[in-house]
């Protein structure tokens, strides 16, 4: 059977417009009942359309107090605030590390383990200020290390310093320790 460059056409046509009759169907092209409102035009107590206090979690500890954990005489500059928080450590033995902290709102130590499990990471009960921690590193990596710890209301912090590859550091647990230490501290 030989087909035609007309019949070829239509057809491609008419399955382009059953597409899109499917994804109109599928509820893109709904509507919601309610209407719309300009952005902080809220009336109820708990909106707050002012984010002044977003990202504070990466303020928690000080680039100073980032610098010493790291390494004597060492400097951090902040790399990214989001999800999670990173600085860049200049001059920490060895040249430098990243650091990273991360603060889950809804998470446990089990949930952590889980899936540093999941990952193949290696993890190892420890005690921090009388409570329990994780201290998780991946196989084959002495360059870096993290450390989490229930956060004092609810959820899970956990900082990561991951020093230049090959080079001579100090213990990247340690550091990351005294950052859940500090962290805690402040919290508190």
């Amino acid at each position: 059977m030989k087909l035609r460059a007309g019949s070829t056409a239509r057809g491609l046509v008419a399955v382009l417009a059953a597409l899109g009759v499917a994804v109109s169907v599928s509820g893109c092209g709904a509507t919601v009942p309610g209407s719309a409102h300009p952005a902080g035009s809220g009336t109820g107590s708990s909106v707050n359309t002012n984010f002044d206090k977003l990202l504070r979690e990466c303020d928690v500890v000080s680039m100073d107090q980032i610098g010493s954990a790291v390494g004597d005489g060492a400097f951090a500059s902040p790399s990214f605030y989001g999800a999670v928080c990173m600085w860049d450590v200049i001059s920490a033995p060895g040249g430098s590390a990243m650091v990273t902290l991360n603060w889950y709102e809804v998470g446990s130590l089990n949930n952590e383990k889980t899936n540093n499990d999941k990952l193949g990471y290696l993890t190892n009960n420890i005690t921090v200020q009388g409570q329990r921690a994780l201290q998780t590193h991946r196989p084959n990596d002495p360059d870096s290390c993290g450390v989490s710890a229930s956060a004092a209301d609810t959820g899970v912090i956990g900082w990561w310093i991951n020093y230049r590859p090959g080079s001579s550091h100090p213990d990247p647990c340690v550091g990351a320790q005294k950052l859940v230490e500090l962290t805690l501290n402040l919290a508190r």
